[in-house]
């Protein structure tokens, strides 16, 4: 069973969010203010949190800002809802650091199969996953020049320092390094790395390249962009 945090100030999509995760097994946290979340938060940490855009008091991008902001929090899933279904706009959320993005109305079951999804992959929930590519011969360990990465314990370094990445910047990373000299179309990494036919549209993956690049500035050479395909590790 994971903990959910869903911070929404719609009683009844609050309710219906409720209703179909707890169905799928998983404990569920409802908060309808946004100043609430950041406390709430940081007494009792869950494995994801559901957060609305709009909220009354402090808005979402503002809470996720936060989040990726705290080193205590910065690994947390986010998914983000919202009623703007404008691309720039699940821009804005992503370049924050959302893990997600979905606008309403939306299907409960989809919302239920996009945590599910994101819950398997992350950090703070993820159970072994059995090793593929070059990861099964190095004793779950990825190398590629100063960049290390230890699978098991969820770690990465670059050069002497440790990097805090998402849980989605953390498989990628893995999915480019077991995947080095490869050129990788957007809609493949968004199918492997997202685990679903994401549709959230194929940006989604050049904000996660970015941050990458931003955080590990040798990935901004090694990381070669495909043009008008998507990206391959050199």
């Amino acid at each position: 069973m994971s903990r959910i945090l869903v911070v929404e100030d719609d009683a009844d999509i609050a309710e219906l969010l409720r209703h179909y995760l707890e169905r799928s097994g998983h404990e569920i946290d409802v908060l309808t203010q946004g100043q609430d979340a950041l406390p709430r938060l940081r007494d009792r940490l869950p494995d994801l949190v559901i957060l609305d855009r709009m909220l009354p008091g402090v808005d979402g991008l503002e809470i996720c800002r936060a989040i990726r902001a705290s080193a205590a929090m910065a690994d947390l899933p986010v998914m983000m809802v919202t009623a703007r279904a404008e691309e720039s706009d699940r821009i804005v959320g992503l370049e924050l650091g959302a893990d997600d993005y979905i606008t309403k109305p939306f299907s409960a079951k989809e919302v239920v199969a996009r945590v599910n999804a994101l819950l398997r992959r992350s950090t703070r929930t993820a159970q072994p996953v059995p090793p593929v590519g070059p990861s099964a011969a190095s004793g779950r360990v990825l190398q590629y020049g100063a960049i290390r990465m230890e699978l098991d314990q969820h770690v990465v370094t670059a050069g002497d320092g440790e990097v805090r990445l998402t849980a989605k910047e953390f498989l990628l990373l893995q999915y480019f390094l077991e995947h080095r000299g490869r050129v990788l179309s957007r809609d493949l990494m968004l199918t492997d790395v997202w685990g679903y036919q994401y549709t959230g549209g194929s940006r989604t993956v050049d904000v996660h390249v970015r941050r990458l690049r931003e955080k590990i500035p040798v990935l901004a050479d090694a990381i070669e962009t495909v043009k008008q395909f998507g990206y391959k590790l050199r």
